[in-house]
Formats: structure tokens, sequence, C-alpha cells
């Protein structure tokens, strides 16, 4: 399937909802601060554009920070749980416990220890990515093929051989599909962090222009920020999309049957 017939379907889809929500617009002359129209938002992302810009940078940069984190963390923490069912069952009940707890009830205390900073924001957003890509980790180190485990204790294989020659290669797919989750909680949870800190100037990020934007009730812009942290998102989930085909590719079959 070529990129074109891939990328036809959405844009057209796209195209006729914008259509839509224009015409409802100017037929029912909607107010902008209530709902405003596509053109509305295009006008607010050219007069901000500076701004808009600059908070994308911020953003992005907490995002990838702290999806480098979760990700490092949470493939560590599923080697570590994995080696002994006793220590599973002693850690694993408090990372769920941590991960039910609503980030807007932790992020305050978080804001307290680390002040209103970038640090703050990336702890914030890093507890929210981190559980996904442990979760899927654990699980895929668990679901090695035990007759291969058999057959590397046959041959007198140490567990740090096992590990990177067989279980951490075997569990890549559930790997790759926490990080795919990760990838987009990451950019939430930088959002929320600069929504609770509140940074301002020039550290000002999406979450802070989407607060400001909507305490000055200037919807058009909110809409244009929130517009921005969604294809913050996407292009994420995209980049971990991508690397995944490239891991994968050649012999998982999820990717074989992508690619078919």
């Amino acid at each position: 399937m070529t990129v074109a017939r891939r990328l036809l379907p959405p844009l057209l889809l796209l195209a006729a909802v914008l259509a839509l929500w224009q015409a409802i617009c100017d037929w029912g002359d909607v107010a902008p601060y209530v709902v405003p129209s596509p053109s509305d938002i295009w006008t607010a992302v050219r007069e901000h554009r500076a701004d808009l810009l600059t908070s994308l940078w911020t953003t992005t940069r907490e995002a990838a920070l702290a999806f480098a984190v979760s990700g490092v963390a949470g493939v560590a923490g599923a080697v570590a749980l994995s080696s002994s069912r006793v220590v599973e069952r002693s850690v694993y009940p408090y990372a769920i416990l941590l991960q039910t707890i609503p980030i807007v009830a932790t992020a305050p205390i978080i804001i307290i220890w680390f002040g209103a900073t970038t640090t703050a924001v990336v702890v914030i957003a890093s507890i929210m990515a981190f559980f996904p890509v442990l979760s899927n980790t654990l699980v895929g180190l668990r679901a090695t093929d035990r007759r291969l485990e058999e057959l590397f204790e046959l041959y007198d294989a140490g567990r740090l051989q096992a590990l990177a020659r067989l279980r951490l290669p075997a569990a890549l797919p559930y790997v790759v599909a926490g990080l795919r989750i990760s990838s987009t909680l990451s950019v939430i949870g930088a959002i929320v962090g600069e929504y609770i800190a509140g940074i301002g100037g020039g550290e000002a990020g999406l979450g802070f222009a989407i607060t400001q934007s909507a305490i000055r009730l200037e919807t058009p812009y909110l809409f244009a920020a929130a517009i921005t942290s969604s294809i913050l998102g996407i292009a994420f989930f995209q980049l971990v999309k991508a690397l995944s085909r490239r891991l994968l590719g050649s012999w998982h079959e999820s990717e074989l049957a992508f690619e078919r």
C-alpha cells in the first residue's frame, strides 16, 4: 500500500469535517469565543505563531525527556522485577498503586518538592508514562518460550546471557507496545504538569498557553494550542511506530502483516 493510498482517506475525512465545521459556524452565526471556526483558529495561529512555536518547543523538550526517562526506568524496572518472583510480588503492587493515584493529586506534591520548574513537569510526565512500559515489558519477559529457556539452560548459558540474547529480544514487541502508549502519555503528562505548575515567561509550554487562553476567553488560541498538543502527541506516536517497524519489521508477525 502506497503512502498516498494510506493518507488519502483520513485527509478527505478531515477536509469534509473542517468544511462542515466552517459552514455551521458561518450559517449559525456562532460567536468565536464559544466555538471558533477553522478560519478563526488559523487566524489565531498566525497572530500567535511565535508564542505557539516557543510553547511547542518547550513541551516537546519536556515530553521527550520524560519519554526517555520512563522508557529506561520502565525496562530496567521490569528486568529487576522479573529476576525474582518474590521481588515482583513485593514491589509490583506499589507500582500499580502509583498508577492508580490521579496525577492531579500527586502533581501539587511534586511541585512543592521541586518547585514550579521544568524538572517538576518532567517528573510528572515520567510518572504518567512509566507504568505502560513497566507492565508491558514485564509481561514480555514472562512470556518467553519455555522450550528456548530450557535450551539455553542445556547449553549452560548464564542469566545475563539468557536475558540479553533470549528474554529481551523475545520481549521486544511488548516493549514497543508499552513505548507506543508511553509516547502519548508523556505529552499529556507534560501538558498537565505545565497546567498545574503555571510556568510562564520564556519557559511557558502548551499547558500554560491553554490555561491562559481559557482565562482570557481567547477560545481560538485555546483551540490552536490544543490542536498543536494533539499534533505533538501524534508525532511522538508515529516516531515510535517507525522505530517499531525498524526493530520488528523483518521478523515479527505484527509488522509483517502490516507490510502485506
